[in-house]
């Protein structure tokens, strides 16, 4: 998966909406105004980093070399998945699903249910 098809496939979760809140490098998704996603788009090595419970964030790294701590970000909460690697796409899917799903978690309970009531 290419960083325009993960832009893509985060742009098609419900209520999500991009924005270059850090300047025109780094492209970010939020969810109620709550970020689950960012890409930075000059990399050389392009990747997205992702919200992630902190014990499966461990498993992930250990499990795929090209999951990292999260880069500019807290490394307990949050990879970098670099996308020139082995992952197949149904696996960097599964981890945007896990990001978009814990911050929608967190979310109010007002908001949780505007969001599914939109599907």
């Amino acid at each position: 998966m290419d960083l325009e098809q993960a832009r893509l496939y985060c742009l098609n979760k419900n209520g999500t909406e991009e924005s270059f809140p850090f300047g025109p490098e780094t492209l970010v998704f939020k969810v109620a105004g709550k970020i689950f996603a960012l890409m930075g788009l000059e990399s050389e090595n392009p990747g997205i980093n992702l919200k992630c419970d902190p014990d499966l964030a461990i498993e992930l790294r250990e499990r795929h070399a090209e999951v990292k701590p999260g880069y500019h970000m807290n490394k307990n909460h949050w990879n970098t998945v670099m996308l020139e690697g082995s992952l197949s796409d149904a696996e960097l899917k599964g981890m945007i699903d896990h990001s978009y799903q814990m911050v929608v978690a967190g979310l109010p309970v007002k908001v949780r249910q505007a969001l599914t009531e939109n599907i």
